[in-house]
């Protein structure tokens, strides 16, 4: 090998060092940018678009098993019912409730009577005690308020009123919720006519309050076209003829069974038989109120929204009753 050869061979390989450590061209980079661009841009939007509809999915989800165990904490509460107030016992009896000065926030839907069961409520000698029943009144509220605590939507929320209970006048007296008073049976007329009479206890303050028991309650106002008031089913022909349910609340009527302000919403309602202490209870969920403040309302002809509106009902008799002559 000449030495002008040996040369030209040095500089060659010189020249490849050179490229190889001079890196990526500008051209180079932008191609693979926007390669690159192009392949991750749909990647990241088929991520997101996953994560936003398995959030739409988790929320509709969560709206529905909170409907399904608030209905199946009121079937077991209703199935101790011994009277169920209809509609026009609320109408009677609204007045003597908790929040009738705030009748536009709160209304009381389902109002009962029950026996309360109380474990080892009765003492037998200084060592031994048994179980013992005491009535109460019970009132599930629709709430619909300005309360920051909860969400947009309207909540149901419970009241109770006990009688006491015990072996003795001063342990039954030292037990019983303030402000409560037994129903007089010994009045006239029948049982509706005496249990319309019901009040509470005048000389006292009636000082237990009302516990949310469900939030993410519909909270659409009543609306012909997008949210149209409800109907209770007509009742099977029989002999003899099985009495027509009521509707609480009673869309569109007057006097205090009728709803009005925030609570004109048919989020939770109920039919009701008297007669046969019996009730149906429904219950429609607004999983939108926990995505958005705003536009949470249920529109029927929007059908794409209908599957964030959850709703289900139950059918309960109350097992006890009340006999009066």
């Amino acid at each position: 090998m000449s030495l002008l050869q040996w040369l030209l061979s040095k500089q060659l390989k010189h020249n490849k060092l050179k490229q190889k450590l001079s890196g990526f061209t500008l051209i180079e980079l932008l191609v693979a940018m926007v390669i690159s661009i192009l392949v991750i841009s749909p990647l990241l939007g088929f991520m997101v678009n996953i994560l936003d509809n398995d959030r739409k999915e988790q929320v509709k989800t969560n709206t529905e098993q909170d409907v399904k165990s608030a209905l199946e904490y009121i079937k077991r509460d209703l199935q101790e019912s011994v009277y169920i107030y209809d509609a026009d016992g609320i109408n009677e009896i609204r007045k003597r409730l908790p929040k009738y000065t705030d009748k536009d926030s709160y209304f009381p839907v389902l109002v009962f009577w029950k026996r309360q069961f109380k474990e080892k409520g009765f003492n037998i000698s200084a060592t031994e005690q048994d179980d013992a029943f005491s009535y109460s009144l019970v009132a599930y509220y629709l709430i619909k308020d300005n309360n920051t605590t909860w969400s947009k939507a309207a909540r149901i929320g419970r009241f109770h009123l006990s009688d006491g209970y015990g072996s003795t006048d001063a342990q039954k007296e030292s037990t019983r919720d303030k402000g409560f008073q037994r129903f007089n049976l010994k009045s006239t007329g029948d049982l509706k006519t005496k249990m319309n009479k019901w009040e509470p206890k005048s000389s006292e303050t009636i000082t237990n309050t009302i516990l949310t028991l469900s939030d993410y309650i519909d909270q659409t106002p009543i609306e012909n076209t997008k949210n149209p008031a409800p109907a209770c089913p007509t009742p099977p022909v029989t002999v003899p003829p099985t009495p027509a349910m009521q509707l609480i609340p009673k869309y569109g009527g007057s006097g205090d069974v009728a709803p009005t302000g925030s609570v004109n919403t048919r989020g939770f309602y109920v039919c009701v038989d008297s007669t046969n202490t019996a009730a149906e209870v429904y219950i429609r969920g607004n999983a939108m109120a926990r995505m958005q403040d705003n536009n949470i309302d249920f529109d029927q002809n929007v059908t794409s929204q209908n599957s964030y509106f959850p709703a289900s009902s139950i059918r309960v008799k109350g097992r006890g009753f009340i006999y009066t002559k």
